[in-house]
C-alpha cells in the first residue's frame, strides 16, 4: 500500500496490511513541516530463526510502532530525539515500511520454546 504523503492531513488516515499470519494497522496523521506521525501495531505471527539450535519457529509478534516520516531529508535539530524514516519521492510504502520492521524483530535474540525449557534447566543446575 503507497501512501502520497501530500494527502495526508490533520485527520488520520487508518491503514491496515495483512501478510501471511502479520497485520500492521495504525495510522497516519500530519504532524508539522516535511513530518508525518505514523503510528500503528504490528501483531501476529512470523517465521524466526532460533539463535541457539538454528531451528526456524514462529515467532509471536505484537509491537507498537512510532516514527515519523520525512517527505525529503529530515534536518533534525540538536536536541531532536525523534525517530524519523525519509521518503525522497513524496510516497511512503507502508508494506516496505511493516516488512522492515519485521526483518527489525527477526534481527534481535530470538529463541524458541524448546532452547527455553531447555535454558531454564541450564540455569537451575548451574545455581545449585
Amino acid at each position: 500500500m503507497k501512501v502520497v504523503l501530500r494527502k495526508v492531513n490533520t485527520t488520520p488516515l487508518d491503514f491496515e496490511i495483512k501478510s501471511n499470519e502479520i497485520t500492521f494497522k495504525g495510522y497516519l496523521q500530519y504532524d508539522s513541516g516535511k513530518l508525518i506521525l505514523l503510528k500503528a501495531k504490528l501483531s501476529g505471527k512470523i517465521d524466526a530463526d532460533c539463535d541457539i539450535c538454528a531451528d526456524e519457529f514462529k515467532l509471536d509478534v505484537d509491537e507498537d510502532i512510532e516514527f515519523f516520516i520525512s517527505d525529503g531529508i529530515y534536518e533534525k535539530d540538536e536536541d531532536s530525539l525523534l525517530d524519523v524514516v525519509e521518503v525522497l519521492n513524496s510516497v511512503a510504502d507502508l508494506e516496505e515500511i511493516m516488512n522492515s520492521e519485521i526483518e527489525l524483530i527477526k534481527s534481535d535474540y530470538n529463541i524458541c520454546e524448546n532452547c527455553q525449557k531447555n535454558s531454564v534447566f541450564e540455569e537451575e543446575a548451574f545455581l545449585r
